[in-house]
């Protein structure tokens, strides 16, 4: 469980403490953002969905290194956890650089 699990559980309060703690950049303040997550979830549940299905998976997870809880379709439940923290790094490092990028031009 170590493995897959924990990394993914850690992930989430970290990439949460990087935006309240050090970048503060209000993006999860905004409606846009949730929007964003929303539709990488609508793709992300379905290709997830087809690349881990038990009955013919193109993914294989080492049962030793997750939770086994899988929800739906037979996804792993830290899939969703690594999605968000992936997706909204990304997005906050891109803010950080965009409000960087504003201030330099203004210099």
């Amino acid at each position: 469980m170590i493995g897959y699990t924990v990394p993914a559980l850690l992930s989430v309060p970290v990439v949460i403490a990087i935006e309240l703690g050090v970048l503060r950049t209000g993006l999860f303040r905004r409606p846009a953002y949730w929007i964003s997550m929303a539709i990488v979830l609508g793709f992300q549940i379905p290709v997830d969905g087809w690349l881990t299905k038990l009955s013919a998976p193109i993914v294989i997870y080492d049962p030793a290194h997750n939770s086994g809880l899988r929800w739906p379709w037979d996804i792993p439940v830290e899939d969703f956890l690594f999605g968000f923290s992936l997706v909204t790094l990304v997005l906050l490092l891109w803010e950080r650089q965009r409000r960087k990028a504003r201030e330099d031009a203004r210099a």
